[in-house]
Formats: C-alpha cells, sequence, structure tokens
C-alpha cells in the first residue's frame, strides 16, 4: 500500500504560522501517523497573504454566515480568505487526498464548535471554520477531524480505519475496476463493514451479489456511497462482540471444549470492559492459523491498519 495523502493544518506539523508566529505541533500525527502518511499542509491565513505574525481574527455574525474579521482594527477578511479557498481547494481536488486533519478553534480551520462572536460581542461555540466548511462542502466523502478530538481512543481509531480503508478502495478503484475487484474487496471488508453496521453490510452485499444485473447506475459508485456511510458510523462493543461470535462459528467444528470456554470467556471480559479489543482478536488470530482458516485469514478487520499504531489496545 502506497502512503496516504491527507491533508493536515500545517500549525500541526510544527511549522510557525500561527497569528503569534508559534506553532501547536502533535508528535502523534508528525512522528507516528507520518509514518504512514504523505502529508500536505495548508495553512489558510498564510497562504492567503496576510502573513506571520498577524492580527488575531474571529467569527462573527451567524453560525450560517458568519464573518472573519480581526480582532483589534475589525476589518474583514472573508472575501480574501473564500477567493483564496475556492482556488487552494480546486488545487488539493488533484492531490487526491484520502481526508483532512484540522487545527479545533480555528476561525479559518476548525470542524466543529468554533467559537461565533454576536453583535453584542458575545461568543457561542456553535460554528465552522471559513476554510474547513468549504473543504467539508467540496468533498463530503473524504474523513475529517481535528487533533483535538483524535485525542479520544475510539475517535482517533475510527478516522484513521477510515483513511486506511479508502486507501484500499482507491486502490481497487484505480487500478482493476472490474466486478471481480468489487467482490473480492467486499469479501475482505465484510466483517469490517459488519462491525460499523449491519444494514450496510446488508446492501453492500446486496449490490455485489446483482453483478451484471445492477443497472441503476455504476456499482463502484453506489459500493463507495455505502462504504462510507458505514465507516462514519462509529463501532461499539456489542457491534464487536457480534463480529467475534460470527467468526467464532468458523471454528465450532475445530475447537475443543477448552478452547471454545477460553474463548467465550474471553469475548465476555471484552463485553465487560476487563480487556481490550486486542485481546479476544489475537486469540481470534491464533486460532486463524491454527486451523488455517482461509475466509478469516483475509479478513481486514483483523488487521484494518498497522499494529505500531496499536489503536486497539484500549479498553
Amino acid at each position: 500500500m502506497e502512503k496516504i495523502r491527507l491533508g493536515i493544518s500545517a500549525c500541526l506539523l510544527g511549522e510557525p504560522v500561527r497569528y503569534d508566529g508559534g506553532h501547536k505541533l502533535d508528535r502523534f500525527l508528525r512522528d507516528t501517523l507520518g509514518k504512514y502518511v504523505d502529508y500536505v499542509s495548508v495553512c489558510p491565513e498564510k497562504e492567503c497573504g496576510m502573513g506571520v505574525p498577524r492580527e488575531s481574527m474571529r467569527l462573527e455574525g451567524t453560525p450560517e454566515c458568519p464573518r472573519l474579521v480581526t480582532v483589534r482594527t475589525k476589518k474583514d477578511k472573508t472575501d480574501m480568505m473564500t477567493q483564496w479557498a475556492r482556488k487552494r481547494l480546486d488545487e488539493l481536488a488533484g492531490e487526491r487526498l484520502l481526508g483532512f486533519i484540522f487545527k479545533s478553534g480555528s476561525p479559518s480551520s476548525g470542524m466543529e464548535r468554533v467559537k461565533v462572536y454576536s453583535e453584542k460581542g458575545i461568543p457561542a461555540k456553535n460554528g465552522t471554520g471559513i476554510f474547513a466548511g468549504m473543504f467539508m462542502e467540496r468533498f463530503p466523502r473524504l474523513p475529517v477531524e481535528e487533533e483535538g478530538r483524535l485525542n479520544d481512543d475510539a475517535l482517533r481509531e475510527n478516522f484513521i480505519e477510515r483513511i486506511f480503508t479508502l486507501q484500499r478502495w482507491r486502490e481497487t478503484a484505480d487500478t482493476n475496476p472490474g466486478r471481480g475487484a468489487l467482490v473480492d474487496f467486499h469479501r475482505r471488508h465484510k466483517l469490517l463493514l459488519m462491525s460499523h453496521s449491519t444494514k450496510h453490510y446488508r446492501e453492500t452485499g446486496k449490490l455485489v451479489a446483482a453483478g451484471k444485473s445492477f443497472t441503476s447506475g455504476d456499482p463502484y459508485e453506489r459500493y463507495e456511497v455505502l462504504l462510507v456511510e458505514a465507516l462514519k458510523l462509529k463501532t461499539t462493543v456489542k457491534k464487536h462482540v457480534n463480529v467475534l461470535q460470527h467468526m467464532m462459528g468458523y471454528f465450532k467444528r475445530q475447537l475443543s471444549a477448552d478452547e471454545k470456554k477460553e474463548l467465550l470467556e474471553v469475548i465476555e471480559n471484552f463485553r465487560q470492559g476487563h480487556v481490550p479489543l486486542i485481546v479476544p482478536l489475537t486469540l481470534v488470530g491464533h486460532y486463524v492459523r491454527k486451523y488455517e482458516e482461509p475466509y478469516l485469514n483475509d479478513q481486514v478487520y483483523l488487521n484494518p491498519h498497522p499494529l505500531e499504531l496499536q489503536l486497539r489496545n484500549h479498553a
């Protein structure tokens, strides 16, 4: 797999581009995730010509139509920002990004809960940064997150799982866009889909099974829509337990009574929050190798992202 192309707010990589000449380096993003990602850094304020250092800005007006205004001199920079953003988004369309990580709270790049000041100067955390909003409107299927939200274990895993899955999907669609490749991709991702949404798991299965009889548009296009929708839905302990029990069914004839008991106990310990997901998955992986189960051996669910990221080690 080639490195993932990911957009990111430049200050998160340690670039000194903030209004005061500082940065907001995130070492996990730069040093850990960065081993698997080629970042395309963006600083809306600097790139549109505001310079560093610069007067600080904030959003004013309404969340639906905010204005970007300097705090001290009250200069409106909205048009300057939006005109630049339109051109930059055209450029980013050619970068084939698989997602974007924004700087939280930024009046240009905040994804959500950005302060918007009313006419009376009262702030409410209900806005979206000018550039971030335009990016999400232009690329609605791409995963987006903020560095602050990525401190949450579940949100971090969900985002990274999404970008790695979309990378595999894009490679499939680009290199061999035939029905056979679609069937193979779906076969390998069945349990991953199930862990997010049984509804989308069934719908994608029906789509792939329709084969040549599928007439309402490009099946790859429709599959991508369903895939993106499914991955946006968070996994839960209950969903994971369902998948683990489903996998256990593949060994009902091979497992000894003691092995079945051990696996059931480990799954129950996970359900109760006593052990992280990696524990039952490691045991299942052991049985996959021991009993040479080919279907499960190909399931991306067992290894959806690099083990070194330790995304399934949290309880």
